[in-house]
């Protein structure tokens, strides 16, 4: 009688903690006689480190604009539910959660108010990490994939081919409703020393350049307002160009820059005096980086040029969480690494020729080249 009823009461308890929170690992009560505390301990915390609730719920606040909303002086469950529209019950049981992580608080009335720790979620703070945390940002999206980290681990490419089935540009570029994450994203700023690019090149005699790959706009535009003899062409993926050309409108340059929706793994305008490859090659393995470099000697001809200004992200991966950073470069990009011996290389299989080496800093390079005479 006292067995069944130890049993019993075994049986009870772990139903309660299958309906309480997930099962990790399967402990019977064979296995509870041999553990420890310590054993105990050591799956809870290893437990806490796998723990996906967390940061879904944090992303999932700054995707709703929850923030912004209670920092709007709405409060309650319900009138945050119309806002963010929502469900009133499930919305409750985020934003308890929220409050058990201490970025929210519970006010005398039952409602909920930002704690200091939140603050980073608002649109408006300095160091605001909203968009970069929404899940339906292009930041967020890539993120997203790092579900798919066992792909990279197991075969090289980026995660998101193997969550998504398919690249990163491409997804973005399939739906349209992207466009709007694009926009908000504002990658108007030039990094990782894109200014060597108009600042270390002459671009004085160039009547014409092709930003291959262009994004928003960003650099192409920042060619052309110094040098009003420029005229410029960018290429991109349709949902990335329609942004480009909002951004060119806007700057008020749309008279010396056109739009080219496009791939650059397809034939690109031909005939111009430079093609600008920046920050490209990595996001590809050396046989595609092979092709779209192919691609720019084709349009460039005998008599124009292919500017290679690539990035490299060694630097970037060093210091106390070096692996960490490595492991989140290598599930985005194939090659966040190439040094300027392997970038000639590969230009030389895409029968290119060095004309012209500029400055090197830690993160970019520049490399002009032409078509070699054999092929040109």
């Amino acid at each position: 009688m006292t067995g069944t009823d130890t049993r019993s009461s075994a049986g009870a308890g772990r139903r309660h903690a299958a309906r309480t929170r997930p099962s990790y690992t399967v402990v019977t009560a064979t296995h509870l006689g041999a553990l420890t505390m310590d054993d105990l301990a050591r799956v809870e915390h290893l437990a806490e480190l796998a723990d996906l609730v967390r940061p879904a719920a944090i992303r999932t606040a700054a995707t709703l604009g929850v923030a912004d909303h209670i920092a709007a002086g709405v409060h309650d469950t319900t009138g945050l539910a119309r806002r963010c529209e929502t469900r009133a019950d499930v919305l409750d049981s985020l934003l308890r959660y929220l409050a058990s992580l201490e970025l929210l608080d519970r006010d005398g009335n039952g409602g909920y108010v930002l704690r200091d720790a939140a603050a980073p979620l608002l649109s408006d703070h300095p160091l605001s990490l909203r968009e970069a945390l929404r899940l339906d940002g292009v930041t967020g999206r890539s993120d997203t994939a790092l579900l798919g980290l066992v792909h990279t681990v197991r075969t090289g490419e980026p995660a998101h081919v193997g969550l998504f089935g398919r690249g990163y540009w491409d997804s973005l570029n399939e739906d349209a409703t992207h466009v709007e994450a694009i926009e908000r994203a504002g990658l108007g700023q030039l990094v990782f020393d894109a200014e060597l690019i108009r600042d270390a090149y002459d671009w004085s005699a160039v009547r014409s350049v092709v930003d291959v790959g262009g994004n928003t706009g960003a650099i192409l535009t920042s060619l052309l307002r110094p040098h009003p003899h420029l005229r410029g062409t960018l290429v991109d993926l349709p949902s990335v160009a329609r942004v480009a050309a909002g951004n060119i409108a806007g700057a008020g340059l749309e008279d010396r820059c056109e739009v080219a929706p496009g791939s650059f793994f397809d034939p690109l305008p031909a005939g111009r005096d430079v093609y600008l490859l920046s920050a490209i090659l990595g996001d590809w393995d050396d046989e595609q980086a092979v092709r779209i470099l192919r691609r720019c000697a084709e349009a460039a001809g005998e008599t124009g040029k292919v500017l290679l200004a690539d990035v490299n992200l060694e630097m970037v991966m060093r210091g106390e969480r070096a692996a960490r950073m490595e492991l989140l470069l290598r599930a985005m990009m194939p090659t966040p690494v190439r040094t300027v011996e392997e970038l000639r290389r590969l230009g030389h299989e895409a029968g290119l020729r060095v004309t012209w080496e500029g400055p090197v800093t830690p993160v970019r390079s520049l490399i002009e080249f032409s078509v070699q005479e054999s092929r040109a």
